[in-house]
Order: structure tokens, then sequence, then C-alpha cells
């Protein structure tokens, strides 16, 4: 084996740091492959790669494709398509935990073979939690298998995932043989009915039960002693005041100290006390009041403008100690016999709901604190948890750093949780019904405007299957299309792209170009024609498959494709075999990332809905990571000889 250049070495050294940089997030992925992509030019004499040709990415027909997908699977979305899917699906399975599963995996499958499949899992995760509520059925026990569903459905056509394209666009630089629309299908169909037959056997065995069929949200985020009730006593400094008036603020320092002062002693407070002062000090003591009873009415605590009077029932968020604290200092009686539950919460008749949202990577909400954007000043939101994995945080919210994946239980009015999600604050994941009508404008349904996005993604693979035009000036022109029969607005068509997704694959290109000049993908190829002896090239095969499988679960997809193709397409050339299906079998290990929450979007999606442990991904992903091993790589090597 011929030794490393200088070059290879630079190129390796780029690669080490960002894998650091993915696995640490230091930086977000996409900036990380925009650092990758700057250091390569300025190392130029080593990597050989110049200005022109590294930003030649943004221009490839992958990432024009995936820009044009983005906005039609956005055309398809916005016109209920897959929200009247859901709903009839819902209607269909009748509650019956088994099939319910069959049609949730069957039809996810199927529609993330020519839809994007994070909108997808992102229209499904609500439907499948609102069913498990209503036919209590543990959420956790249907969420991992929609995620998975998604991830193997994307093999079936050259749109399915980003890495798809990522990979035909590779393979016609290193092979002069891109994809057609449906090259990968004939394996693809194979991998998903696979997948679907061990999710609904053995997968289903598999899953754990993390939260409880019959928990509502006070229970499933453990709230029982976070939420309480106080009675304003006659004597109460409250009295004559309202909370909007505490929200408010603009006191003097001086008296505001002395209030905080009382309030950490348990001291009465001083006389010349407001309630501005008195709520002030509550914040020490992180405690936020949710609602007003008075007489059988409920006031959205936020919301109100009503003077609080002796006899009013607050309930409130805070842990046993400081309520009793703040009872005790502001001479208020603890209800402590009266338990606050998400049906109390919930027929209270104001306009706040209880709702669960996720922080996914895109986010505006990722890597801040509540206090940066203060959502219950803002949009009259209330953050009452944050569950991390299988962690539940009630304790000093507004100094947490949400991160993706975490899950927030919200207590929010009905007409402002749209706006927190259209703005990419959050996603939202389950609630009443009411809520989601409220965001979609009314109950799912299909009519004459479905057509139009509908018969546009048609027309776009029609056109690419049949070699008419380029997958991505197909898809183009489907974007126009789009646009001008008002599916949706030029400035909402751009708002539909994941523009760091495409930043993340346009920076990556030139790295995996830099490995192939430099000779450092030929170098990885033959350390693993070594590693691998005398075994045959059918078992090298699988030892890329799994390879790069691993590595996709560490690292992003696109990352992984980028890396693992040039070495796989060298370690087919060093053992004499074909290139073709070592690429293809990269391109479909890398939508199996099954075994962690951070690989893939959708399963960080579902990992706080599901309140899944870290582990829980290898338990069930881990068995179908090994037996798509062996299908996939008997199934590609069957279709494309090696």
């Amino acid at each position: 084996m011929s030794s490393l250049s200088v070059g290879a070495l630079v190129v390796f050294a780029l690669v080490a740091a960002a894998l650091a940089l993915f696995v640490t997030e230091w930086l977000p992925p996409d900036m990380t492959a925009v650092a990758v992509l700057v250091a390569l030019v300025v190392l130029e004499p080593y990597t050989g790669v110049p200005a022109r040709t590294a930003i030649e990415g943004f221009a490839s027909p992958a990432v024009v494709t995936i820009v044009a997908m983005y906005i039609l699977s956005a055309g398809v979305e916005s016109a209920g398509v897959v929200d009247w899917l859901a709903g009839r699906l819902a209607a269909l399975t009748g509650g019956d935990e088994r099939r319910l599963l069959t049609a949730i995996v069957g039809t996810t499958g199927v529609s993330a073979g020519f839809v994007n499949n994070t909108p997808v899992v992102a229209v499904f995760i609500p439907l499948v939690t609102g069913l498990s509520e209503r036919y209590g059925i543990s959420p956790s026990n249907l969420l991992l298998p929609l995620s998975f569903a998604a991830m193997l459905g994307g093999t079936l056509t050259l749109v399915g995932t980003a890495t798809n394209l990522l990979a035909s666009d590779l393979s016609a630089q290193l092979l002069g043989r891109p994809f057609s629309m449906f090259t990968l299908t004939p394996v693809g169909v194979v991998v998903l009915a696979v997948g679907v037959g061990y999710l609904l056997t053995v997968g289903r065995v598999l899953v754990p039960e993390r939260i409880h069929p019959a928990a509502d949200f006070t229970e499933e985020f453990e709230m029982d002693r976070h939420l309480a009730q106080l009675r304003v006593r006659e004597a109460s400094p409250l009295v004559g005041l309202t909370v909007q008036e505490a929200l408010e603020g603009g006191v003097a320092d001086d008296v505001a100290e002395a209030v905080a002062d009382a309030v950490d002693a348990g001291e009465p407070l001083p006389t010349e006390a407001t309630v501005e002062q008195v709520l002030a000090a509550s914040d020490p003591l992180d405690i936020d009041v949710l609602q007003i009873d008075r007489d059988g009415e409920s006031f959205f605590a936020t919301a109100t403008d009503r003077p609080l009077e002796p006899g009013d029932v607050l309930t409130v968020r805070g842990n046993r100690q400081t309520v009793n604290q703040l009872a005790q200092t502001l001479d208020l009686r603890d209800l402590a016999r009266e338990s606050v539950t998400a049906d109390l919460l919930a027929e209270s008749g104001h306009p706040g709901v209880l709702a669960e949202a996720v922080i996914d990577r895109e986010s505006r909400l990722r890597g801040r604190t509540l206090a940066d954007v203060q959502l219950r000043s803002r949009f009259d939101v209330t953050v009452l948890a944050v569950r991390r994995g299988d962690e539940i945080i009630h304790e000093n919210l507004t100094s947490v750093e949400l991160s993706a994946g975490d899950v927030l239980l919200l207590q929010t009015p009905l007409d402002e949780v749209g706006h927190l999600q259209d703005e990419g604050y959050l996603t939202l994941t389950e609630g009443p019904p009411e809520l989601f009508d409220a965001l979609n404008g009314g109950p799912p349904s299909l009519n004459a405007a479905a057509a139009a996005p509908l018969g546009t993604v048609l027309v776009v693979i029609a056109l690419a299957a049949l070699d008419v035009l380029p997958i991505y000036i197909a898809a183009l022109g489907g974007v126009v299309a789009t646009v001008a029969t008002g599916t949706l607005s030029a400035s909402k068509a751009y708002d539909a792209v994941s523009w760091n997704v495409v930043f993340l694959l346009a920076g990556l290109l030139p790295l995996g170009q830099a490995m192939q000049a430099t000779g450092g993908a030929a170098f990885v190829g033959g350390l693993l024609v070594d590693a691998a002896g005398v075994l045959p090239p059918l078992a090298l095969l699988a030892l890329v498959y799994l390879l790069t499988a691993v590595l996709a679960s560490v690292i992003t997809p696109p990352a992984t494709v980028v890396l693992m193709i040039p070495i796989a397409v060298a370690t087919a050339a060093g053992v004499g075999a074909s290139g073709f299906p070592f690429l293809v079998v990269v391109t479909f290990a890398v939508a199996t990332a099954f075994l962690t929450p951070i690989g893939y979007q959708t399963n960080l999606m579902v990992y706080g809905p599901g309140g899944y442990h870290f582990t829980d991904f290898a338990r069930v992903g881990g068995p179908p990571q090994l037996l798509l091993c062996a299908v996939t790589t008997l199934s590609v090597s069957v279709v494309w000889p090696l």
C-alpha cells in the first residue's frame, strides 16, 4: 500500500476536526461544513481545492433539487394532504393499537418516498399522541416506529431523502453514473418491506413503554409537586391589584429590593410595596401564576386585567417549599389537599390550554434560555417543565439552555402558539383538538385546492422518471408552478427551505473531492481491503454498510455520505469489484441511522415526545440494522452484480 501524501494528511486532519465538531455541536453542523469549505480553500496547496471548485456545491444538481423538493413538499403540506391522510387513518383504525401501528408505518413509509419525511413525521406526531391519549395507548409504542418507517421510506426513490440526491451527484462525479428517479426502488421496496415487517413483529415487542398510556400532561411531566393552588385572604397585599400590573414593572429599585429581602427572610412585606414588587419578588422564588379562579369562573393569569379579590384561587407553578414560603409571605392560604390536574386546567374556560412542543435542530430557541426569549411576556406562553430524554426539569427553567430534542410543557393561548410555530420557535406535538384546529384552520379536509400541488409533484416525478428533463430542472419547474398556482407565495416558498441543510450539503461536497484528489479515499479503502483479509467482496460490502450505518448514527448522514462514498468506491477498486454497488450500499446505510436519536432528524423529533432513553434507539434499532445489512447487501449484489 502506498504511503499517505501530505495533502491526504491535511484532509484527514480536517475530517477529524469536522467529526469532533459534528459530535460536540460546538458549532452548528451547517457552520461546521462552511468552515471545512473555507479551510479547504485556504489550504489549497495541500488539498487541491481552489475557491471556484469549493463553491460549486451550491450549484450542484443535488443541492438545487433539494431546495426545490423542500418547496414542493411544503406545497403538498399546505394543501392539507398529509393532515387529511392522518385524519383518515385515525377514523379507519378505530383505536386498535396493532391496526394503528400498521397504518402509521405503512402510510409513513410510502409517503416518505415522495414527500420530505420531516413534515410527514411532524404532522403524524400530534396525531399519534392524540390517538394514544384517546384510546389508552402509550405514545412510546408508536413514535419510534413512526420515525424508523419514515427513514425506510426515504430509500424508495431519488427524492426520498437529501442523501439520495447527494449520493447521485457523487456517483455522477466518480463513476459517471447518476441515479434515475427509480434507480433505488427495487432494493428500496425490499428494505421497506423487511423493515416494516420487523417493526410490526419483533420491534413492537422491543419498543419500551416509557410513557404510561393513561398519563395526562401533569402525570407525564411529574408535575404533582410543582403545581399548587393558593387562596387570597382578606388581609393579603394582593387584594385590589392585577396580575397585569405586576408584569408591567417600573418600580423603585430600593422598594423592590426590600420586598425581595422580606420574601427571602419570610418576613412581612414593607407597607409601601405594590403588586409590582410583590410578584417581582417571586422571580427569585421561581414561581409562575397560571390562572385565577373566582366563583366558578377562570381567568388566564397573563391576560386578565381583573383586580384580585378575597377568595380568589391562584393556580401557580413552583415547588412545595417555594409555594409555602410565598403563601406565608403574602398571606395566602395553601390549598395543599387540592390536586392540580390537566383536567382542572383544561376545563378552565379561559383561552389558555396545555400543550407539548419539541425543539428541533432548526428552532430559534435552540442554544438559548427562556430568559433570553421571554415567551411569557411576549406571547403569554408559560413553560411549566422541560423534558430532556428521560430527565424532567422543573426548577430554574429560565436559566436552562435549550437543546435540540427538548420537549416543553406549555400553558399557551390558542391564538399565540401558532405564531411560535410559524416563526420557527418550536414544533407543536400534542395538545387538545381545538388547538390543532386553530393552527390548521379547522379539521382536516381535502378539496380541489389539493389538486394543484399533488399534480405538480406527480408531473415532476414523471418528467424525471421518463428522462424528459433532469430532476433538478423538473423540480425547479415545479417550484414555479407551485407559486404560479397560488399554492404558496414566493416568500413562503423561500421560508419552506431548510437553508441550514443546503449549506451543510454544499459545504461538505468539496471535502469528498479533496478525499479523492489527495489519495485519502484510496488509502482508507486499502485499509478496508487489508482488514477484510480473505473475505469475499460480498462480505466486504456488508462491512462497508455497517461502518457507514454506525458513522451516520454519530454524525449527520450527509457528512457520512460525503466521507464514505469515495472510500467505498476506492475499496471496490481495491478488490477488483464494481464501484456502483458499493456506492449504493452507502446510500442505503445512511438512510437507516437507527442507533441514536441524534443521527437523523426524525429520530430527534420523536425522542422527547416518546419519553425515550438514549439507549432505546440502539435497543430497537440494532436488530434491524443487522437484518438490513444482510438484506441490503444481498439485494444490491443481485440487482447490481459485484
